[in-house]
Formats: structure tokens, sequence, C-alpha cells
């Protein structure tokens, strides 16, 4: 039998904010309450599984759903902001790696990310989609600092 502390574990995280890529809305230290079971949405904040350093793909599968904590600690997240999701327009004149992409919309299972922090953020600016199926969750709230 499943305790319902299990299943809220396996529902919601809590993710440290790494680096300054989504300053002013988070700094880094900043602790974030992440809901897993939320789908992405134009305008949320996600935790996002980041691609391979040669920005190629990912070296292992997605995280399911019901992972724990050590499957989730053992990859490495970005927090970023959903720009545009399946159906929206593709925004090629804020995206230069969509800018040739044949789709006019957002095909689905693929989203556009962006760090509110533009100079310094690692987001879709330099790779193109992402896949939805690589998001660990979307953002409900910050956490008070310790």
């Amino acid at each position: 039998m499943i305790s319902l502390f299990g299943v809220l574990r396996r529902r919601f995280v809590v993710v440290t904010v790494r680096g300054t890529s989504m300053r002013p809305a988070y700094d880094d230290g900043d602790q974030v309450l992440v809901r897993r079971d939320l789908a992405p949405a134009r305008g949320r904040v996600v935790v996002v599984e980041r691609p391979s350093v040669d920005r190629v793909g990912w070296r292992a599968a997605p995280v399911p759903t019901a992972a724990g904590r050590a499957m989730i600690s053992g990859r490495e997240w970005l927090i970023k902001r959903v720009a545009a999701a399946p159906g929206d327009p593709v925004p090629r004149d804020r995206v230069p790696a969509l800018a040739h992409v044949p789709e006019d919309r957002i095909p689905p299972g693929r989203l556009v990310l962006l760090g509110d922090n533009v100079d310094v953020s690692f987001d879709s600016r330099l790779v193109g989609y992402f896949p939805a199926e690589r998001v660990l969750g979307t953002v409900l709230r910050p956490l008070p600092r310790r």
C-alpha cells in the first residue's frame, strides 16, 4: 500500500535554483516547489532536464513520473519560462535556433523555453525545441529563504 506521504513525494519536489538565468524572478540559491503532474503552459516556469554538453540530446531516457529522489537528483536540471507550447506560433524573431524550422506552429510534444535573463540563459535560443517529456514539472511557488 502506498502512503499519502509517498504519493505527495512523487507529485511534488523542491528544486534549488542554480545560476542567474531566471533573474529577476529567481536568484541563485532560491528554492521552488515543483508539481510533477502539472502540464507546462505558456508563461509558466518549468524545471527541465538539461541536454548533454554537446547539445545533441540527452544521454538517458526521460525521468519517469513516478521516479524517486535518487533518479531525479542524478540528472542536471534547468529552470525556464515556457515561451511557446504546442500549437502556438513559432517565435522565430526571438529564438534564433528556430529561424529556419519548416513548421509555423510548435509541434506536439515540443516547447520553447527561455530564461528571463537573456544575457546568460542556456535555452531555446541556443538549442531550439525542448521535448515536453524532459520537463520534471511546473513551478508552483518560491519557498521562503532560510
